[in-house]
């Protein structure tokens, strides 16, 4: 994600200059009429602390309302509320008989805070917020509001300036180019997903299946129609995507970009509404339909989760109530050089509680199923992208962010803890220790680590010549030298597919179905090495072209015969690693894995068997990366017996009363007791069950 990175952070301020929200238009003329009145303009300095002061004496008149609690005071400053949503933020409330909306924001250093939005015609000085005593938190209650007003709070700072800034913790915001937060009310929609849900507690992630779609919704399809730029809704997306996971049979989908951003080019990876599903594709309830729908048909959600920065938009988190609140002040550790974003300051707890409570707040009200935490070596590294002397090192003078560290601890084991079978995913590229390891030994306590590095070895394989292949054997051998220390997801992720990289069929060497032959292989070995399964949306038929997410995908294409061939190999594959449990029991166990043959660089052939808990369900994987034939074929196994074969590139699944079975004979070969022998085609698979 780090190419979204640098794309979203490198356009904002041209994008900023074009994208003035009616709001921000609102705010702009009520702070020219207040200027025109004799008092001070919204976006000019006044008279400095005095004004300040006189503003928050205005705002301090009103009494407390008493919804939010010492003891909410006392655990949020302690790091430790993590429903601290159910406070902060806007929500329905009746006080003193009349029903409407309650506000709270946390800006410690402001000298006032004022709500606008419609209902006051975006007048900054109309509407005074209380300031809680010695919590930095603001309130106020408008009677008579109901779901759907857009607002802002005009937060004056101690220089008399006056920012006009989202609402952290809104539920719903206004659909892009505008910046302010809406009304909402995410109680009152009715769950069906009981099922799914008790499944789920009940369940071990580590050694259950899954395969994982990974789906930017915003380009997987569009609708020919001029409404927001054609997107698919929550609820259109709900039903098509389903159908399509379902057919396929992936277990989970996992969502690019959901909390709201303002700039369609940064993926969803510029995060200014931490707690509100993207307006792009509709409210807050169709989201929650959208998980329920793929809950009752049995497809788990997971949602990448940014904790690691945020951009530097006005409306947004930055310098937040004039002075850095959600970051570090110090820009060393305040800010990413190469991103241009701003970095949470994980020492704080008020910021701790923002985001554990955030990731809680998905994961609970939402019913998400998973986070995949971005960037998490960036968190971890106090250098990471830096030069010498633009980091700070820590107390005992190395490069871990000793804060980091303690939030990750913090934040999985109370998430976890709090939900069984949720699962926290790091994206995490270095060879940090115990990723997945329990925070009780001084490991971080994901669910899931991605494995990068076999990514990579895997990438830079497959994209050989196959006559150079075996000078690069152990590419594809090494990645099963460490496959125990962490629980791995193998992802083939956007990232791979976008920025010249070229698309996973361009990626291929060879002509025509060259390619294809090469890719059935790799998907293939992905397939029956150790680790969870993710793929990227188009890569399952042979995208042509790198993603962009401005266009749909070239779905056409899966008219084409050596797509749609692609295409229907891919679905047996992942309907064979549902049905066998050999493929994901042991997936971190090397019981559950067995070389046969991991030396025949010469023939660039791999020949390993996976098993399962119970021994007896074994598969044998046997696959040629070139496109020499091998018509004398014999491949070694470990017992006497009778071989099935299930699967092979040439036609995809066998119907059982096709399938061929093979009996063993003895006699070595491989290192194995046993052999048999099989014609092997150039680029060839091969599954069997013994």
């Amino acid at each position: 994600m780090a190419n979204s990175k640098a794309a979203g952070s490198g356009q904002e301020a041209s994008r900023r200059k074009r994208a003035v929200s009616a709001a921000d238009r609102k705010v702009e003329t009520a702070s020219k009429k207040a200027g025109a009145a004799g008092k001070a303009p919204a976006t000019r300095k006044s008279s400095g602390k005095s004004a300040a002061r006189t503003a928050a004496k205005k705002s301090s008149k009103p009494a407390e309302t008493g919804f939010i609690t010492d003891l909410d005071r006392y655990l949020f400053g302690a790091g430790t509320h993590y429903e601290i949503f159910e406070k902060l933020g806007a929500h329905p409330k009746t006080y003193g008989g009349r029903p409407g909306y309650y506000f709270a924001v946390w800006a410690p250093h402001a000298g006032a805070v004022h709500l606008v939005g419609d209902f006051n015609s975006w007048n900054p000085e109309a509407t005074p917020m209380t300031q809680l005593a010695q919590s930095g938190i603001w309130e106020c209650f408008i009677p008579g509001m109901g779901p759907g007003e857009l607002y802002k709070f005009a937060v004056t700072t101690q220089s008399g300036k006056i920012l006009f800034k989202a609402d952290p913790y809104a539920n719903c915001a206004e659909y892009r180019p505008g910046t302010a937060s809406m009304t909402t009310d995410i109680e009152t929609y009715k769950w069906t997903d009981g099922q799914w849900m008790e499944k789920r507690s009940q369940s071990d992630p580590v050694t259950g299946p899954m395969s994982i779609y990974e789906v930017h919704l915003g380009s997987w399809r569009k609708k020919n129609r001029p409404e927001k730029d054609g997107f698919y809704t929550y609820v259109e997306a709900a039903h098509e995507l389903t159908a399509y996971v379902k057919e396929m049979g992936y277990t989970h989908v996992e969502l690019m970009g959901i909390a709201e951003h303002p700039y369609d080019g940064s993926w969803g990876y510029q995060v200014t509404g931490y707690f509100a599903p993207t307006s792009r594709y509709g409210s807050p309830s169709d989201f929650m339909y959208f998980v329920n729908y793929l809950h009752r048909h049995g497809i788990g959600v997971i949602l990448d989760w940014v904790p690691a920065h945020f951009p530097k938009d006005a409306h947004g988190l930055a310098d937040f109530d004039g002075e850095p609140l959600y970051e570090y002040a110090d820009p060393r550790k305040g800010e990413h050089p190469d991103w241009g974003t701003k970095v949470f300051d994980y020492g704080k707890n008020e910021v701790k509680d923002f985001l554990i409570s955030n990731a809680i707040f998905w994961v609970e009200k939402f019913h998400v199923d998973g986070l995949r935490v971005d960037a998490v070596a960036s968190m971890l590294y106090l250098d990471y992208g830096r030069q010498s002397g633009q980091w700070i090192p820590n107390k005992n003078g190395g490069n871990q962010n000793l804060e980091a560290i303690e939030f990750f601890k913090h934040l999985n084991t109370v998430l976890r803890g709090r939900n069984s079978g949720a699962m926290m995913i790091a994206e995490e590229s270095t060879a940090w220790p115990k990723v997945t390891d329990h925070p009780e030994v001084d490991g971080l306590g994901f669910t899931f680590k991605w494995n990068m590095g076999w990514m990579h070895d895997f990438l830079e394989y497959m994209k050989l010549d196959p006559y150079f292949r075996k000078y690069n054997h152990h590419r594809m051998t090494f990645g099963l030298t460490y496959f125990t220390s962490e629980n791995y997801i193998l992802v083939l992720s956007h990232d791979e597919v976008v920025h010249l990289k070229c698309s996973m069929i361009n990626k291929m060497p060879g002509l025509g179905k060259d390619k294809f032959s090469n890719l059935k292989a790799g998907y293939t070995f992905m397939l029956g090495h150790p680790g969870k399964k993710l793929l990227f949306m188009g890569q399952d038929f042979g995208q042509c072209h790198e993603w962009d997410e401005k266009v749909a995908l070239d779905w056409q294409l899966t008219d084409d015969e050596d797509h749609r061939d692609l295409q229907n190999y891919v679905r047996d594959l992942l309907q064979l690693y549902r049905k066998y449990p050999a493929l994901y029991q042991l997936d971190n166990d090397w019981n559950g894995f067995m070389w046969v043959n991991a030396n025949d660089g010469d023939r660039s052939i791999f020949s390993f068997i996976r098993r399962d808990e119970t021994g007896r369900k074994s598969l044998l994987f046997v696959i040629n990366f070139t496109p020499v034939a091998r018509p004398d074929y014999r491949v070694g196994v470990p017992k006497k017996g009778k071989y099935t074969r299930l699967l092979d590139s040439e036609h995809g699944a066998y119907k059982a009363s096709e399938a061929q079975s093979y009996v063993s004979a003895k006699g070595e070969c491989d290192g194995q007791p046993y052999s048999f022998a099989y014609p092997l085609p150039g680029y060839g698979t091969a599954i069997f069950r013994f």
